[in-house]
Order: structure tokens, then C-alpha cells, then sequence
């Protein structure tokens, strides 16, 4: 008999799949006690093998940070400590979507995680070459996720999925709108800058604390292809963009990013314009400026890919003292499900191989056994705690500040508002020149286009709410009645999904 309503793997009802369990409304705390978000999310982490399920094409290199400037004020980290003090650091680049042997020139976010050997272990800032993502809760990656990849009965990309997931979850359109200009091409890893995207805290000595967003600026500028000049280089060249990295390096042309950082106070958050957690949005430079931090370089080719780019382990919720994540719904589930995916994909020692080795601490805790343990298993002394065998004990002194979070605790939804549109609007009429304007509406008609005709008016009415013309051009683009995308784009979200159904 087909069941319509939705259940967990265990036959458990679901009252609601587009929201986690939080302790508010807008970005705020997830609960552990969320199954279904952890079962969706750990179903998730194991659903390729071996390899990763996204990222899954990527190039990587060694180099190091340094501090150019000093910050410690705002953060207890020792890496951050002084200027001219220097981390090894090894960095991941990678598409998004695609499978390990996809073109690197694909239209896709990028990724650009940092892992930073510091004194204090290692530190992952696992971001991308965007500042904004498509969603803003973890409950939805997976099926975000499954609507960028292949049909489950042709096997092949669809453009239906594709825009069905979009034109349904409208915080997606300022990340879509970056997608589908040529910043969604890079040229190379080498001129793309990277972004936290996510907001995470920095606390000091005192536990005094502030928000943070930070952003790598490559020095070589910005370079990006064109649709036509990345489809050609795929056919060309799938593997251009790793191949450039690799010989850049090798040849002595250190590729080099210029770190900032954007700062906001705790009260600040509380009165910015619109929630600072929402990571389909940045933060206005002219209300936060950026702030020097360091400058990185990568100066060393991997000896052997698989054994430093393929089992590379970031997670975001590789922390050092000094940082600490905030009240983002998405990074909350990262924060589990990263770890988790490594513990999947290259079982629960991948902390031992080589590249993701801690290099400067000793490592001191009560985990045994499992696969490739190779570090002697803790030897002879204790595998519990507390204990009277002289074993390694907590240290208070290192507990991040203390939040006053005041809950209710449900699977608050966040509705769509007007402001998730105004960011996208803004892309368009003032960061966008004539041309990116021109190849945006271009790129988007010649993928939109190709998806069923209510799905086109359901997309095409939140482009017209983020910008007439934007939306308007598209609509000319596919051959759509822009009367009636005018007509969607008045209308509330669930009005606008009622009247696009098949």
C-alpha cells in the first residue's frame, strides 16, 4: 500500500522536514535529540563509497598562514597570537557536485578548506569560494544535495530536480544568481577567493566574545571563464584547474590569499537588519569593513595525491581555543555530519593518517580499537575516565564562554521574507556590470530552460521579485508571459508553489 506521509527509516511519522529542532526561531541552537535530523544526516554521510559524497574532485596543496596583523584582543588562539608568527597549513580545493572524474571547470560552488596545524591542534576552516550558500538548515542538504546529482532513474543530471528544489526554497536565489554569473566558472583555484561563509565566534582570555566572518582574497585577482570558455576547457582540459595549481607551484609562482576579517559585537547582532546567522546572506562591508588578519601562501605540491589530497579529513568542528561556532542552523549540522562522513569515509582513526596528524600537540584522550590504529592504542594506561592511573584530565581553564540561549524548543520553520530577495536584487543592479548582467541571464535560460514550464514561472517570479529587470529578462529569455511571472511574484510563497503545481 503507498504511504504519502513521510517517515523516518524507522516507520516513525515526520511533522516536519524543513526545519531542525532549535532553541528559536531565527538562527539559533540545534538539539542533539533531533533524530531524524541526525538520521537524515548520518544516512546521508554513508550513501557513497568510498568516495566523498560531495567534494568529491578536488586538488590540494602545503604552504603556510602569517599574521600580518594583530587581533589577539578578540581571540585566545596561539596561532593568531602574534604578527609574523606562521602555521603550516595544508588547503583542499574541489567542486561541489560532480564525481571524482567531473570537469573542473563544471558550474559549481567551490570549495576551499583550510586545515591549520596549530600548537593547540589542528583547526579546519572548511569554506568556500562564495560567502552565501544555497540553504540555511541543515535538514535540507541532503535533499539539496541530491537534486544537484543525478536522477534516480536515468541516471542522469535533470533539470526538473534541479530547479524544482530551487524555485521551493527561496533563500536559494542570491546563491543561485552567483552560480549562474561567471563566478560560478572560476578560472582557476589560484583566482578564486575563499570565504568562511559561516559566521563563527572568537573569544579571549576574559571570555569576552565577537563574531566572525572571514574572507581570503587571492592576490592575483579574480579571473573566471565564460559558459562558452568553460565547456570549451572541459572538453580540452577536464583537469585544467588542478593541473594549474600543481604547475604554478612547481614552477615557484606561490599562489598567495590576503586573509580578513569582518567583526560584530554580540550587541550588534542582536539589532543588525536582518539575522547575521543567515548564511544566504553576507554582511554589508560597509557596516562591517574588513579587517587584515594574515596572508596565506601555498608553496608545496602533495608526494603522493591519494595519501595527502584524497585522505584529507576537514570538519568544521575542528576548533581551537579561541573559536567556536555560532547559532547558524547549517553550521550546527555540519558540525556533526563532516566528522561523521570522514569517520564513514576513511573510518574512526582518519585523525591518524599523516596529513591530518596533528603536528605540534601530543594527543591524550580514552579512544581505543577500531580500524588502522597505528599510533599504539594507548598503550598500556587506562581506557576510561575518571581514573586513578595518573591519565589525562580536563582542563576548565579552557572552556569557551558561556551563552544565555533562552528556548523554545520545536522544529521552528523559517518563512520566506522579503529580505532574502534584496541581496540578489543588489547583485544585480550594482555589482554586476553589462556583460556579467548579459551572461547571468544567459547561463540561467540555457539551464532553466530546460525544465518543466511551471517550474520556469516558479523560479522566474523570485528573480523578478529580487529585480524587475532581472526577472523580466529571463522570462523574455525562455519565452515566458511576464504578465504572469509578475502576477507569481506578488504572491506569498505558498500561493506562488499552490498555483505552479503540475
Amino acid at each position: 500500500m503507498e504511504n504519502k506521509k513521510l517517515t523516518t527509516n524507522k516507520g516513525h511519522p515526520v511533522p516536519n522536514d524543513q526545519a531542525s529542532i532549535t532553541t528559536g526561531e531565527g538562527s539559533s541552537y540545534t538539539l542533539l535529540q533531533d533524530v531524524h535530523l541526525i538520521e537524515k544526516l548520518a544516512h546521508f554521510d554513508r550513501e557513497r563509497i568510498p568516495e566523498r559524497v560531495v567534494h568529491a574532485k578536488g586538488a590540494g596543496a602545503h604552504g603556510y598562514f602569517e599574521v600580518t596583523n594583530d587581533l589577539s584582543k578578540y581571540t585566545r588562539a596561539k596561532f593568531l597570537g602574534e604578527v609574523g608568527k606562521k602555521t603550516d597549513v595544508f588547503v583542499r580545493f574541489s567542486t561541489v557536485g560532480g564525481e571524482k572524474g567531473s570537469a573542473d571547470t563544471a558550474r559549481d560552488p567551490r570549495g576551499f578548506a583550510v586545515k591549520f596545524y596549530t600548537e593547540e591542534g589542528n583547526y579546519d576552516l572548511v569554506g568556500n569560494n562564495t560567502p552565501i550558500f544555497f540553504i540555511r538548515d541543515a535538514i535540507k542538504f541532503p535533499d539539496f544535495i541530491h537534486t544537484q546529482k543525478r536522477h534516480p532513474q536515468t541516471n542522469l543530471p535533470d533539470a526538473d530536480m534541479f530547479w524544482d528544489f530551487l524555485s521551493l526554497t527561496p533563500e536559494s536565489v542570491h546563491q543561485v544568481s552567483i552560480l549562474f554569473s561567471d563566478r560560478g566558472t572560476p578560472y582557476s583555484f589560484r583566482h578564486m577567493d575563499g570565504f568562511s561563509s559561516h559566521t563563527f565566534m572568537w573569544y579571549n582570555e576574559n571570555n569576552e566574545y565577537v563574531w566572525v566572518k572571514v574572507h581570503f582574497k587571492t592576490t592575483l585577482g579574480n579571473k573566471t571563464f565564460t559558459n562558452d570558455e568553460a565547456v570549451k576547457m572541459a572538453g580540452e582540459n577536464p583537469n585544467h584547474a588542478t593541473e594549474d595549481l600543481y604547475n604554478a607551484i612547481k614552477d615557484g609562482n606561490h599562489p598567495q590569499w590576503d586573509v580578513y576579517v569582518q567583526i560584530m559585537t554580540p550587541e550588534e547582532a542582536k539589532e543588525y537588519k536582518f539575522d547575521p546567522f543567515d548564511i544566504t546572506k553576507v554582511w554589508y562591508h560597509g557596516d562591517y569593513p574588513l579587517i587584515p588578519l594574515g596572508k596565506m601562501v601555498l608553496n608545496r605540491n602533495p608526494e603522493n595525491f591519494f595519501a595527502e589530497v584524497e585522505q584529507a579529513a576537514f570538519a568544521p568542528s575542528n576548533f581551537v581555543p579561541g573559536i567556536g561556532p555560532s547559532p547558524d542552523r547549517l553550521l550546527q549540522g555540519r558540525l556533526f555530519s563532516y566528522e561523521d562522513t570522514q569517520r564513514h569515509r576513511l573510518g574512526a582513526n582518519h585523525h591518524q593518517i599523516p596529513v591530518n596528524r596533528a603536528k605540534n600537540v601530543k594527543i591524550a584522550n580514552y579512544e581505543r580499537d577500531s580500524y588502522m590504529n597505528v599510533d599504539g592504542n594507548g598503550g598500556s594506561g587506562p581506557n576510561y575516565y575518571p581514573n586513578s592511573m595518573n591519565g589525562p584530565e580536563p582542563d576548565i581553564s579552557f572552556n569557551p564562554p558561556t551563552i544565555e540561549v533562552q528556548a523554545i524548543i520545536d522544529r521552528h520553520t523559517r518563512s520566506t521574507e522579503d529580505v532574502d530577495f534584496v541581496q540578489a536584487g543588489e547583485l544585480y543592479r550594482r555589482v554586476l556590470d553589462k556583460q556579467n548582467k548579459s551572461n547571468l541571464v544567459s547561463n540561467i535560460v540555457g539551464h532553466l530552460g530546460n525544465a518543466n514550464e511551471n517550474i520556469q514561472y516558479r523560479q522566474t517570479a523570485l528573480f523578478y521579485k529580487c529585480d524587475e529587470e532581472y526577472g523580466t529578462r529571463v522570462a523574455d529569455g525562455i519565452g515566458l508571459d511576464v504578465a504572469r511571472v509578475k502576477e507569481l511574484a506578488s504572491m506569498t510563497q505558498e500561493e506562488r508553489v499552490n498555483s505552479t503545481r503540475s
